[in-house]
């Protein structure tokens, strides 16, 4: 297996909006980050990935861009980007950027003449098309749903046609049929690389390719069909994908994430991440995200997380890309709830439960990414009506539900706040004092338990979370212990235990075990048949290897070779 500077990497994901805010006008910033840096070289990491910062009137936080080769204005200047990229090189970190190539804003350039007249230049920037008329009704030119609710459709009344948005209506997708738009991307990847970025976290990547615009089959309960399969990893997907490795890529020492939504399968992550495909050299899946009833649950009581689904994602994703592609590790991201109150028990075991999740996770294969304020174990905030939503996702969904087809408004908040992506986008816990330390004036967003949950609480803490991590981090990056974690095969051990995470990391003579108690109850161990064994990181201080794990009670331990 080929060795590289991106698999070696420990990742570190930015919510720029919501990290610190560094002109103290309520909002995160690029000058923000750099604040941090020193903050950020202390905890090991050295890969950022910075969300969104471009020209966008911010519908969805800057993933609607209106301009991309400008900083938005809120977030600083082009001045203040290479600036932090100068800084985090000198602090040996690299930095990554955001790359949205399926869509714009509607108030980019190129859709606002694309919308003025059916032969306009830029009309085939984006995808229109005519009504239909059933039944003597107009109605949109297919049956298929949004990602944010109701149709993906949008009706112009100017020209009278439907444009393609599978997002919000303000974020038209592009036609990448289109060699023009090809060329376009081409173009702005290349002057994004030239700027000295290490590389791209690539933005709805699975959905560039569109199918036949035919109805849906499935889903018959539902006005708009869910069925992501007519935008998501299709064939022609790979093209887009060639064209871009050939002429912006594989000209620069960078890195290429592939976010891979839309249910996609392994073979398809082996064909996006496979070297000799010239596609992609990473990507991130979501297959592991929502195993734990969150979805069906009414209250956090009801969430229950299911192991054995668990063990089975993960395994099937360490297993099939193994020697043949590359994974992105990570729990959580900006569009998740947070990681604690998602996998952990924050109430009763708040330190055991957010250490034994970053010591099941990082000792995997891929490369391996923490969300800003996992470190400290940071929940989900409290919400107690719908004007403490920012998502446009359940803000459009709160207007189809509760407006109009009159859904209990307490249900319907009270399942957002277990799903919604504004928990982890919560403002970033740098201390007790007023919001979290995040600004001296009133913030964007709301923010968790900051009094209970911060940085300045944990960072000369011997026994907290974030010294924990910088445990991790470290042991990743020593010499003893790289190559296995990085390069080493994985086998899950007891896949059937409905408690118990366990899997095995091989490389040369080298063993390393992992072992978790994923519960609050005090789990029996099945027998280890090694006789020589070293335990190099544990959960619970001065512990040995016993019949039985404590609650939420994990274990790095080496396998020595016997005599």
């Amino acid at each position: 297996m080929d060795k590289n500077w991106w698999k070696e990497a420990f990742g570190y994901q930015i919510y720029l909006r919501s990290f610190f805010d560094g002109n103290n006008d309520g909002i995160g910033d690029l000058p923000g980050i750099i604040a941090k840096l020193p903050y950020l070289a202390h905890l090991g990491v050295n890969l950022l990935w910075i969300c969104p910062f471009y020209t966008s009137p911010m519908d969805d936080n800057g993933y609607d861009v209106a301009n991309f080769y400008r900083v938005a204005r809120e977030y600083g200047t082009l001045k203040d980007l290479r600036s932090l990229i100068k800084s985090a090189h000198q602090l040996q970190m690299k930095v990554i950027i955001d790359l949205v190539l399926n869509h714009t804003s509607d108030e980019h350039p190129w859709f606002k003449a694309s919308r003025k007249s059916l032969n306009n230049p830029y009309r085939d920037y984006y995808i229109w098309k005519k009504p239909r008329i059933i039944d003597g009704q107009q109605t949109e030119p297919t049956n298929w749903a949004s990602f944010f609710g109701g149709s993906c459709w949008e009706f112009d009344v100017r020209t009278q046609e439907y444009y393609m948005k599978i997002f919000s209506k303000k974020m038209p997708d592009l036609n990448w049929e289109n060699p023009k738009v090809q060329e376009e991307m081409v173009q702005m990847a290349t002057w994004w690389c030239e700027q000295g970025i290490d590389g791209f976290r690539i933005d709805a990547i699975s959905h560039l390719a569109k199918a036949e615009f035919v109805d849906s089959d499935l889903f018959p309960d539902h006005e708009y069909k869910p069925d992501w399969s007519k935008y998501s990893n299709l064939p022609r997907l790979h093209d887009y994908l060639k064209l871009l490795n050939k002429r912006v890529f594989s000209k620069y020492n960078i890195v290429t994430i592939g976010e891979v939504g839309g249910n996609a399968p392994v073979s398809e992550g082996i064909a996006y991440t496979n070297p000799k495909n010239h596609e992609l050299n990473m990507v991130f899946n979501f297959d592991h995200n929502w195993c734990n009833n969150a979805w069906g649950a009414q209250s956090k009581k009801e969430l229950s997380t299911d192991v054995q689904q668990l063990k089975a994602v993960f395994h099937k994703w360490q297993t099939g890309l193994y020697g043949q592609g590359w994974n992105a590790i990570y729990w959580l991201n900006h569009d998740q709830p947070r990681l604690m109150s998602q996998y952990g028990d924050p109430e009763h075991y708040h330190q055991e439960s957010a250490k034994m999740l970053a010591t099941v996770l990082y000792f995997m294969g891929g490369t391996p990414f923490i969300y800003n304020g996992e470190e400290i174990g940071m929940t989900n905030p409290e919400f107690k009506s719908i004007a403490d939503f920012r998502d446009v996702s359940i803000i459009n969904q709160y207007e189809i539900n509760v407006k109009r087809h009159h859904q209990d408004e307490q249900a319907f908040l009270a399942r957002a706040a277990l799903t919604s992506r504004d928990n982890a986008r919560s403002l970033m816990q740098w201390s007790d004092q007023a919001d979290g330390g995040f600004s001296l004036v009133k913030p964007w967003n709301i923010i968790g338990d900051y009094h209970k949950i911060n940085v300045a609480k944990q960072i000369n803490d011997p026994q907290s979370i974030f010294t924990y991590y910088r445990r991790i981090i470290a042991l990743r990056k020593s010499d003893q212990y790289r190559d296995v974690l990085v390069y080493g095969t994985y086998e899950g051990l007891w896949m059937e235990h409905p408690d118990l995470f366990a899997y095995m990391r091989s490389y040369a003579h080298q063993r390393l075990l992992v072992i978790a108690n994923m519960t609050k109850k005090t789990v029996a161990l099945p027998s280890i048949p090694y006789q020589q064994v070293k335990i190099i990181l544990a959960n619970y201080e001065g512990r040995q290897l016993s019949p039985a794990l404590l609650p939420y009670e994990a274990m790095l331990i080496q396998i020595e070779e016997e005599d």
